[in-house]
């Protein structure tokens, strides 16, 4: 297939793009380069051995997004794009509403005016809301506690009503819980903008030496350790979980599925302290800090569902997640060069 990957130079996405060429699938990017750099691009070439077609552009500019499609015969789309910083989306929630929201309508009327009809969508565990049951089942409501997670609820109605209104389309809502790791060559990785906002790449600075030290944000919840308990998932596994559910599509009878990307287990943030920590070979500094606004306890996955449909199940272990990190962070202490 020619699979239109949107923000495909972004973290998840270049990881993803690697595994569709590996499948055997053509690929085009579309990234704004808002949350990426551009030198990611020859990197994923050289793990594939061919040229990546790229188009730098936001989706948001529908004469541009029309033209891509009108001048391509794309047979799906694996959709990304879009802010994602969930402190962001508290203090600027009009650029959040209006970014997310707006560039996958541009994109989807794109798809409806040529007939592309297949569509794997990035969510999130932020659809959950802020005290979901454990382990979290698709089957659950959905809520949001932020700006940037309630785009995410809003375009999964959106992509369910299109749906509905015609049922030729086929759309995989894949919420996924906290992605972490780097390719295992150490080119491709986490590359966050200014302070990042997820533990792992923290940490990471951390034992580079670009930040002092880690804050953990309260020891006082009602788990083993008192600190927040997380469903980590390596994003190599992730980027399997996108290409299983691209060729589930074209076998289901529904317009619309849905499936959790997680592994099932929850690990906390001193848990994962210390598993960097091994990756490294020394113990990294941290303080206690009081709690974040907005932090639930615990977040896990129930993935039987993926691992039943999609034929999918996360391999990779923590140790594992640390290590790539390390590999990725410790070659590339400033992330990507910049242009």
């Amino acid at each position: 297939m020619r699979v239109l990957v949107t923000g495909g130079a972004g973290y998840i996405g270049s990881h993803t793009v690697v595994q569709l060429v590996a499948a055997g699938h053509e690929v085009v990017v579309v990234d704004s380069f808002v949350n990426a750099k551009a030198a990611v691009v020859p990197r994923i070439e050289a793990l594939t051995g061919q040229p990546l077609e790229v188009h730098a552009f936001d989706l948001c500019d529908r004469d541009k997004t029309e033209a891509l499609f009108a001048s391509h015969e794309i047979d799906a789309v694996i959709h990304f794009a879009g802010l994602k910083a969930v402190g962001e989306s508290v203090a600027e929630p009009l650029a959040y509403y209006a970014n997310n929201i707006d560039s996958t309508l541009s994109l989807v009327r794109a798809m409806q005016r040529y007939g592309v009809r297949t569509l794997v969508f990035s969510s999130s565990a932020t659809v959950y809301g802020p005290e979901p049951e454990l382990p979290m089942r698709e089957a659950l409501p959905t809520s949001a506690t932020n700006p940037y997670g309630w785009t995410k609820v809003m375009q999964e109605q959106i992509l369910r009503d299109i749906a509905a209104a015609d049922d030729s389309w086929r759309i995989a809502l894949l919420r996924y819980f906290n992605p972490v790791g780097a390719h295992a060559s150490g080119t491709m990785g986490e590359d966050p903008q200014g302070i990042p906002n997820n533990l792992l790449p923290f940490i990471a600075q951390v034992a580079v030496g670009r930040r002092e030290r880690l804050a953990v944000f309260g020891d006082d919840y009602d788990t083993p350790d008192g600190t927040c308990l997380r469903d980590y998932i390596h994003v190599e596994d992730l980027a399997a979980g996108h290409v299983a559910a691209l060729h589930r599509l074209a076998a289901i009878d529904t317009s619309v599925a849905t499936w959790n990307l997680g592994t099932g287990q929850g690990t906390s943030v001193l848990e994962m302290l210390a598993a960097f920590s091994r990756a490294v070979g020394r113990d990294l500094p941290y303080e206690i800090a009081p709690r974040r606004a907005g932090d639930i306890a615990m977040s896990f996955a129930d993935p039987t569902l993926a691992e039943a449909e999609l034929g999918w199940r996360a391999t990779r272990s923590i140790d594992d997640m640390c290590a790539d990190t390390w590999r990725w962070q410790s070659r590339n202490p400033n992330g990507y060069p910049d242009p």
